[in-house]
């Protein structure tokens, strides 16, 4: 049986101007929880993060960053029962690393109907109110305060 690797990556993408930073967040399938949250997936197998955060991106949103890269803030997720049979044997959680990526194409974004059915460029504050998940929220925070100093 092949199984998930219990990485996760979590990106999110932002254009920056002068006058402001917009995120996109992109909202789930009602059938995968239909709430907000920034280019999440697992790394495949041998992928290295990096590529996985870059591959995960590309698939989520057709876009292909200025750059992207890792930030220092991760976290761990416990793996819900109904899932445990997806990972390695007595694997109970997931790590998730957080990228952010530059997006400066003016294109929207194309996403995948069976995963996502809305996307939406966000300031912080409207960002931090979508999000569902309290780590995704501190995860933006963390990335907030890296590009505003």
């Amino acid at each position: 049986m092949s199984y998930r690797t219990p990485i996760q990556v979590l990106v999110y993408p932002f254009k920056q101007s002068e006058e402001k930073i917009e995120y996109l967040l992109l909202k789930r399938t009602e059938e995968r929880g239909g709430f907000w949250q920034g280019v999440t997936g697992h790394t495949e197998r041998s992928e290295k993060i990096i590529d996985g955060a870059k591959r995960e991106l590309l698939e989520e949103t057709s876009f292909i960053p200025k750059f992207i890269f890792q930030t220092e803030h991760s976290y761990k997720i416990d793996i819900a029962e109904e899932f445990k049979d997806q990972y390695p044997p007595n694997t109970t959680e997931l790590s998730e690393y957080v990228f952010l990526a530059r997006i400066d194409q003016v294109d929207d974004p194309t996403i995948d109907s069976f995963e996502h059915t809305d996307w939406r460029w966000c300031s912080y504050e409207e960002a931090l109110e979508l999000l569902k998940w309290e780590e995704n929220k501190k995860a933006l925070e963390y990335c907030h305060n890296l590009l505003s100093d």
